[in-house]
């Protein structure tokens, strides 16, 4: 027979209802008594009823994340799949599981978040980035519904969100490739319907600004967050009549893209073109030569959302405390964007 909460009361000397209180991590009981009820909750090999809880509770204590395309494309740039261990991690240290899905339009991922809230099997969501007019943050928002944006919303300021500030990590990527007397500096844009593209390009234009640099609109690409994206620009970028000695590119799977047409026309890094990008992924110091880029915090980010959905979720009707959180960016300098150099650090 399967271990129930009134044994475990029994055995712990307490009512089952203090029990109860112990795994649902009641801020009213002690740390003493707590301890004692979890070790015996372990020996006894106790396992809660989630279903029997959810029915009581009206809750499920778990967390979707809405993945912005299909799933295998995602998991194939480990920046998201850092975002999501930082989710998860603090969701389980939450008590909450997390469930991913995906789909492969605005409309489908609607389906999907409205399938998986209306349906009861999760208590909110997480959406991964922010586009501008997006249909899955008016669906939850006119729904009520909890979640937290990866991002920003014009249209939504005070919506709950964790985002970077794009525009003055942009500016600091743009402001190092002028430090090192760069005046031609291109830069290769993200998708133009996402927030996040729209910031760096604000930034990346504040700095030229600010240095009595001309803009060049031949000089701007726009593309996907992929590697081909940065292949297809540099076959562009490279057969112009004026060319840019430097450039600032979106994300670090683009600045892949890029490396792999530079060498493929004959070009070198940093020689021919200096490089800085955004994210620094874990194999950026991997690359030839290893990538100059924006650390923008991609694990705090996922786990900040997750603990801000998750408390929103837990004290829902209560006044609300911080809705936008800003994650600090530094930018690792490394032989990219530098002549001659051992990799470093430098701290914004």
């Amino acid at each position: 027979m399967s271990v129930t909460i009134k044994d475990v009361a029994k055995k712990a000397g307490v009512s089952p209802s203090t029990v109860s209180r112990v795994l649902s991590n009641h801020p009213r009981i002690s740390r003493e008594t707590s301890r004692k009820v979890k070790i015996i909750l372990e020996e006894m090999g106790y396992h809660p009823n989630i279903m029997a809880q959810s029915l009581v509770s009206k809750t499920t204590n778990s967390i979707c994340v809405i993945l912005p395309k299909s799933a295998e494309e995602l998991f194939l740039n480990s920046f998201f799949m850092e975002l999501v261990r930082g989710i998860v991690t603090q969701a389980n240290r939450s008590g909450y599981d997390v469930v991913l899905s995906s789909g492969g339009s605005e409309q489908e991922e609607i389906d999907v978040v409205s399938r998986l809230i209306n349906g009861k099997r999760v208590d909110g969501a997480i959406l991964l980035y922010s586009r501008k007019d997006d249909s899955v943050v008016e669906f939850l928002q006119s729904n009520h519904h909890p979640f937290v944006l990866i991002g920003r919303s014009d249209k939504y300021p005070n919506l709950l969100s964790v985002d970077n500030d794009n525009v003055q990590a942009a500016y600091d990527a743009t402001k190092h490739m002028i430090s090192f007397g760069h005046k031609r500096i291109g830069f290769v844009s993200g998708p133009p319907n996402h927030v996040l593209s729209v910031d760096r390009l604000k930034g990346y234009q504040k700095a030229l600004e600010e240095s009595g640099i001309d803009m060049r609109k031949d000089w701007i690409v726009e593309g996907e967050f992929l590697q081909e994206s940065g292949y297809r620009a540099m076959s562009f970028f490279m057969n112009l009549p004026e060319r840019p000695t430097a450039l600032v590119v979106v994300d670090d799977i683009v600045s892949f893209g890029v490396l792999r047409g530079l060498h493929e026309l004959g070009y070198k890094v940093p020689d021919d073109l200096s490089i800085v990008s955004f994210n620094n992924i874990s194999i950026a110091e991997l690359s030839n030569p290893p990538i100059s880029s924006i650390d923008i915090g991609i694990y705090n980010l996922g786990y900040t959302a997750s603990q801000a959905l998750i408390q929103s979720i837990q004290h829902q009707g209560e006044p609300q405390f911080q809705k936008r959180h800003i994650i600090p960016h530094r930018l690792v300098v490394r032989e990219s964007s530098m002549f001659s150099m051992v990799d470093q650090t430098h701290q914004i």
